[in-house]
């Protein structure tokens, strides 16, 4: 793998040695193993990293060095929602449902938070997902059970002290 020469490996170990980013540090070490002459399949296998992503570490040392190394790439997947989208949902969520909307429903399932993002927000998730995202916000699935809009506190109490006597 041809490495170009912004630094020798020498530097290139010392640099991994004072970085306080672990990934910098793995990057780091895959360029000063392929500069010693380590085919990709050879650092990758060294590193516990992949092929491709090692000859893309060694790609974007060649073209800027190791600024342009710790800037690229590792952005992961992109969010389902955007931080406006989430806080829109959370208001959406924290109202409940809606007469409207959400017919025979007193509380909102996995299921009505699903179509909630599908008819509201355009976005189209499995099940699992949607759980995640809801997580992910902050959102616990275990809830107490829900207490109907009709519902008559008083007389739950009395019912209550009439089972226990």
């Amino acid at each position: 793998m041809h490495v170009v020469e912004h630094h020798d490996v020498d530097e290139l170990r010392s640099l991994a040695r004072m970085e306080s980013d672990p990934k910098m540090v793995l990057r780091l070490h895959a360029v000063a193993l392929a500069k010693s002459g380590k085919t990709a399949p050879q650092v990758a296998a060294e590193v516990g990293y992949s092929r491709r992503g090692v000859q893309s570490w060694v790609h974007w040392y060649n073209q800027g060095g190791v600024e342009e190394l710790r800037h690229q790439g590792g952005q992961g997947r992109k969010p389902t929602l955007s931080q406006q989208e989430r806080e829109k949902l959370k208001q959406r969520l924290n109202g409940g449902p809606l007469p409207e909307r959400d017919q025979g429903v007193c509380t909102l399932r996995g299921r009505d938070v699903q179509r909630i993002l599908r008819e509201e927000f355009g976005k189209v998730r499995c099940l699992s997902a949607v759980y995640n995202l809801l997580h992910a916000i902050g959102y616990n699935d275990l809830v107490p059970r829900p207490q109907h809009k009709d519902a008559d506190p008083a007389a739950l109490e009395a019912f209550k002290k009439k089972r226990r006597n």
